[in-house]
């Protein structure tokens, strides 16, 4: 009952403000001209009008993209610029993991699966490693809240993040951006399309990135100036459209990525005991680590894919074909500290016991085959039809050092998955009148992955099997996935609509021969979601206002239980988890000078499971969750010395929220700009927020992280010709230098890692038609 009350007291408020908002639109209609541009989506598969969008969507255009990720930052920085969604990553640069509604994977393997797609000019981006892909040369980002299994299948539970390229035109157009910043971070790209022929139009797009190493090392015996931190980033993006006629399209695209950058810096001791507290020492610029020099991330990654597009009168048939390979080889220090005297002592990167691993996926191969055929408007029914076919093949590698003494490899394992899956759907628009349309429509699954595991070197003492163990195993499930949605006219200017979707995970596996002895499953996670909500547009369309109020159940959801006192991961399902919340988005042309945007979010995650129990923390943090003796036959004794040698210590999860998993999100921009010449003098703000948040599943004192809140600001002027418009700016990212923990290492003394340090820097855009 708490949840329906909850979820009802947001949807009045919601339903007053609307009222508000519609009556001071009807008041207000002549007192402005200053009009929005109507943003078009294709959260559907179609082109649409995102106020007529029955979905949760949030849209970034490519001035607010070249603007959070000013200074050479990744995906990462488009955490929380949007209501909903979380980033996150504890590989670095690469292997972004996605939350939205709080639900999301904190699963670090190679192997892992997301409840949050990517979806990359079409075409999935599945293995995480791919999604790291960076975004530029963008036309628009979609981000998709809540299940969209019935157009785009698998892994989608939690909802999608659309990314579309600018693309090849018959006109010619080009840009160039370029950025010089904080130690000596250089960022540069440049576009050139056009056409080639009255047929052909093509399109280029490269992108240059790199910093200078900035963090010393002072571990003794192992000091070193500007050892960690740098990173050198190239992409490249070739289009070639063929439009032989205006019923006929055939776009190729070309990706490569060859980026060389630190894994993820982790600190030692860098959180004080009994408290969420940085320690007073902190510095973002210092480390304290014995395996620094050997800490490396290369990844290359190439994608090809084909989109051809035939209308046929009442009927368009699409058909996108993909190839993704990727290779990646990451080390780090993952203990982030030096010594190991396996006794607890604090200080400056002093830990327990060492820990430097790394993985390398020397082979990947993804292929997928989609084939739509679409009704153009042919009366007030419109459907769509499909066929979807994914698979892939992988190889990974997990890796261990001796970081003590020999510096060498001592441990190494083989994983190799194959995974097969395909799915067939049908969707539906109906027009009941003249204001109210249903969409409806449902999937049909399969999936299916093998996966094999080989022991190639046992790591002395520690790996509980023989060098030469194998193992395999596999997953297969079939689910059917549906959404119903209806949206009403309210007023000419308002919509509200309602919505019923159910989603899937497809099963997992993972196994790390390392130190498991066998690989670990979890089956298929099911959610059942609902919401409602309004799209409006006010005050003489200068301003637009969505909202929207969720519920939804996951049922055996797949969670990771990573490290803890054993120091290994494995995969477990919760019996159910129960989430409500709501979202927030506007954007306002306040006058000819002033223009702002705002958005909030509300997430509650409760894990619903009386039994699911984890190891927590081999030591040194405060677990705030009850905590029991689990035996080897499932009985649960108190958590006493004299029991302590009759099982395994364990937290019981039932209530916690889910890991990075922020109840409140909220961000705001303000732009203000005065003609000056031939152009404008402009200043802008940004700003984000994230509630606290728990690292991993169970709940304690040291890795609850803190709230954060980040601002960036940028100023400058820019200028128009009759063939092009121009900027010059100087920029800063968290510009108040906040200095938080993002994540953790549990096993271990209190390690940790934090969000990216503050960054000035100057940027030239150019842009030519």
């Amino acid at each position: 009952m708490k949840t329906i009350k909850k979820a009802s007291l947001a949807l009045s408020v919601s339903a007053a403000l609307l009222s508000t908002a519609v009556v001071a639109q009807e008041e207000n209609q002549d007192e402005t001209s200053l009009e929005l541009e109507t943003i078009m989506v294709t959260a559907q598969k179609r082109t649409q009008n995102i106020q007529e969008v029955p979905i949760s969507v949030a849209a970034m255009t490519p001035k607010e993209l070249d603007t959070i990720g000013a200074g050479a930052l990744d995906v990462r920085a488009l955490s929380a610029r949007v209501p909903s969604l979380l980033i996150e990553s504890s590989f670095g640069r690469t292997f972004p993991r996605f939350y939205i509604r709080g639900l999301g994977n904190t699963d670090f393997d190679l192997l892992a699966s997301q409840p949050v797609s990517l979806i990359y000019d079409d075409v999935v981006l599945e293995n995480p490693l791919t999604k790291g892909f960076p975004m530029f040369d963008m036309e628009q980002v979609e981000v998709l809240r809540g299940p969209q299994g019935t157009l785009f299948g698998r892994n989608t539970p939690a909802g999608i993040v659309k990314v579309a390229s600018a693309k090849p035109s018959q006109e010619f157009d080009a840009h160039v951006n370029m950025s010089y910043g904080t130690n000596s971070t250089r960022d540069f790209d440049i576009a050139i399309g056009g056409g080639l022929s009255d047929t052909i139009s093509t399109r280029v797009s490269l992108l240059s990135q790199n910093r200078s190493d900035y963090i010393d090392n002072r571990a003794p015996g192992f000091e070193a100036d500007d050892q960690l931190g740098g990173f050198d980033e190239k992409a490249v993006k070739f289009q070639l459209l063929y439009e032989p006629n205006d019923k006929f399209s055939g776009l190729l695209m070309y990706r490569v990525r060859n980026a060389q950058a630190d894994a993820r810096i982790f600190r030692a001791n860098i959180i004080k005991p009994g408290t969420n507290d940085l320690v007073d020492n902190f510095n973002f610029d210092t480390v304290f680590q014995d395996a620094a020099s050997r800490n490396i991330q290369k990844v290359d990654q190439t994608g090809i894919s084909l989109k051809l597009e035939y209308d046929m009168g009442q009927h368009t048939f699409t058909s996108v074909t993909a190839v993704e390979e990727a290779e990646i080889l990451s080390v780090g220090d993952i203990d982030g500290g030096y010594g190991a005297s396996f006794v607890n002592q604090m200080g400056p990167g002093f830990i327990p016991f060492a820990s430097e691993t790394g993985a390398s996926m020397p082979d990947h191969k993804q292929i997928t085959q989609e084939w739509r055929l679409a009704s153009n408007d042919i009366g007030k029914l419109d459907y769509q039809l499909g066929f979807f076919y994914f698979g892939e093949e992988l190889t990974v590698n997990n890796l261990s050092f001796d970081s003590l003494f020999s510096q060498a490899q001592n441990g190494q394992t083989t994983q190799e998955a194959k995974t097969t899956a395909w799915g067939a759907f049908i969707s539906t628009d109906y027009d009941v009148s003249d204001k109210l349309t249903i969409t409806s429509g449902i999937r049909y699954s399969d999936d299916e992955k093998d996966w094999s595991g080989r022991l190639d070197q046992a790591v002395p003492f520690v790996s509980p099997l023989s060098a030469g163990a194998t193992a395999s195993d596999t997953v297969e499930d079939s689910q059917i996935s549906f959404d119903v949605s209806g949206t009403y006219k309210y007023t000419d200017t308002t919509n509200v609509y309602a919505r019923i979707a159910r989603g899937y995970r497809a099963p997992s596996i993972r196994g790390n021969l390392l130190f498991d002895t066998a690989p670990t499953k979890a089956d298929s996670e099911t959610i059942l979601s609902g919401e409602m909500g309004f799209k409006s547009r006010i005050w003489d369309n200068t301003a637009r206002w969505n909202g929207s109020v969720f519920m939804y159940q996951v049922s055996d959801q797949q969670l990771t239980a990573v490290g803890g006192g054993s120091n290994v991961a494995r995969l477990v399902n919760a019996d159910k988890t129960n989430a409500y919340g709501f979202e927030m988005d506007i954007e306002a042309a306040v006058s000819e000078n002033w223009f702002l945007t705002g958005g909030i979010s509300y997430n509650h995650t409760e894990i619903d499971d009386a039994n699911l129990a984890i190891a927590p923390c081999g030591g040194g943090c405060t677990v705030t969750d009850p905590t029991v003796i689990r035996t080897a036959d499932g009985q649960d004794l108190a958590d006493t010395a004299e029991n302590a040698g009759l099982g395994t210590r364990v937290a019981l999860l039932d209530g916690n929220s889910l890991p990075q998993a922020p109840e409140w999100i909220l961000n705001f921009t303000a732009r203000y700009e005065q003609e000056l010449g031939e152009g404008n003098l402009f200043a802008y703000t940004d700003w984000a927020y994230r509630s606290e948040v728990n690292f991993f599943l169970y709940e304690s004192v040291e890795f609850t992280g803190k709230s954060l809140l980040e601002g960036g600001i940028r100023a400058g002027y820019e200028w128009y010709t009759d063939n092009g418009d121009y900027e010059i700016a100087v920029f800063g990212r968290n510009i108040t230098g906040e200095e938080q923990l993002t994540g953790a290492i549990d096993f271990n003394n209190l390690t940790g890692y934090v969000n990216e340090p503050t960054f000035w820097g100057v940027e030239f855009i150019s842009n030519f038609y």
